[in-house]
């Protein structure tokens, strides 16, 4: 085997765990754990971001609820329906991070999303080191 041959094989071996560590695509539409909406995740940027794009259970206020739970006063009259509730994710490693919103608290939260073995999407919210787990199912 000639040099060359063998630096293009190495070069192909050591690219290989990298290529295992990229973050699965996660863009589609998804529905939560509680089954109460559809989350679209789509490229925003060069980020990926993700809204509320449909309610599968109408909210107390109905269709057309508000954010009243944003600790921003400025944005309580901002509808809740297509929001973005996932903001920032890049991908790392083999997970996305960013920041994700929910509308029934008005907290924000670090976020760590990934793909499932199952296909579904894992979605964390986590505050320090402490993470709680929801697994989202596609929407068809």
């Amino acid at each position: 085997m000639t040099d060359v041959k063998k630096w293009i094989t190495a070069a192909g071996l050591l690219m290989l765990p990298l290529s295992a560590q990229a973050a699965s695509p996660i863009t589609g539409r998804w529905i939560t754990q509680s089954k109460d909406g559809v989350v679209e995740v789509y490229p925003c940027g060069e980020n990926i971001c993700g809204k509320l794009s449909k309610f599968l259970v109408s909210p107390p206020a109905g269709p057309g609820a508000k954010d009243i739970n944003n600790p921003d006063k400025a944005l309580r009259s901002r509808t809740i329906l297509g929001m973005n509730v996932l903001t920032g994710f890049k991908a790392a490693g083999d997970e996305w991070k960013g920041q994700i919103y929910d509308p029934k608290s008005g907290k924000t939260y670090r976020s760590i999303v990934y793909k499932g073995k199952s296909g579904n999407l894992v979605v964390k919210g986590c505050i320090g080191p402490f993470c709680q787990a929801q697994t989202w199912t596609p929407a068809r």
